[in-house]
């Protein structure tokens, strides 16, 4: 099973709703015995909230920061930043190519 940013990107945005008003920009290309694959690509402003699994970013291309919680780090291609369940947490000022992978578990 092989999975590409580019593939995934022809498959975005999927439709707008009532939190992600310019359309959702992620998709969820697998998932396996509670552990789910997540590709984000936000666009305008990531309108996150707290997730209810532990989670790993894996920054896959362009930079911008993370705010977890009180902390606010910088972010670029090749990080990895862990997220505990239930904390807050946003992408802010990344750039126009920013993509990110994200594994839920």
């Amino acid at each position: 099973m092989k999975f590409t940013i580019e593939e995934l990107l022809s498959r975005l945005p999927l439709p707008a709703n009532a939190k992600w008003k310019d359309g959702v920009w992620d998709l969820e290309p697998f998932e396996k015995k509670g552990v789910r694959l997540v590709f984000f690509a936000p666009r305008g402003t990531d309108h996150q909230t707290a997730h209810d699994e532990d989670e790993f970013y894996f920054i896959a291309r362009g930079s911008g920061e993370i705010v977890i919680g009180d902390d606010r780090l910088n972010c670029t291609a090749g990080d990895v930043f862990f997220v505990d369940a239930g904390v807050d947490h946003r992408f802010e000022n990344f750039s126009d190519d920013f993509a990110t992978w994200a594994i839920f578990f």
